[in-house]
């Protein structure tokens, strides 16, 4: 992808950088892609959207029961902080880490208003990926 990814993806890429909604770690994700996989990073992304998407879920509903296990969800929030470093999503991962300093707290209401603020920057970076990734396809179509 990044050898075959295209100008205009590129600079949406560029763009999600130099607003700080992704990290150096995305462009050595980009330059880990080669002929061999064509599609690795396309992967990556769309795993990270899918899996984040089920852990959210997960995590409100953990936080929905009535005696919260912290042990649980600082698990699922472990996972999506692993994997929102792994794409260079920078501000989900600093999100992360102050939801895992309320789960070690033990604070319902901490961890519910993080939930909140995850939310809202796990979304903003997997629409902007969904559609960064939806550019790069049609573009692809273009010059078939």
């Amino acid at each position: 992808m990044a050898a075959t990814m295209k100008l205009s993806t590129l600079g949406y890429a560029a763009s999600m950088l130099s607003t700080g909604l992704l990290d150096e770690q995305f462009q050595k994700l980009l330059l880990l892609q080669d002929g061999s996989d064509p599609n690795f990073v396309v992967e990556i992304i769309t795993l990270f959207c899918e899996d984040g998407e089920r852990t959210i879920g997960e995590l409100t509903k953990q936080l929905d029961k009535r005696c919260v296990n912290f042990d649980e969800v600082a698990d699922f929030v472990h996972k999506l902080e692993g994997s929102s470093a792994t794409v260079g999503a920078q501000r989900v991962k600093n999100a992360c880490i102050q939801f895992l300093e309320f789960c070690k707290e033990k604070s319902r209401d901490g961890c519910l208003k993080t939930l909140d603020t995850l939310r809202v920057v796990f979304y903003d970076v997997s629409g902007k990926f969904k559609a960064m990734l939806q550019l790069e396809q049609q573009q692809a179509e273009a010059t078939k």
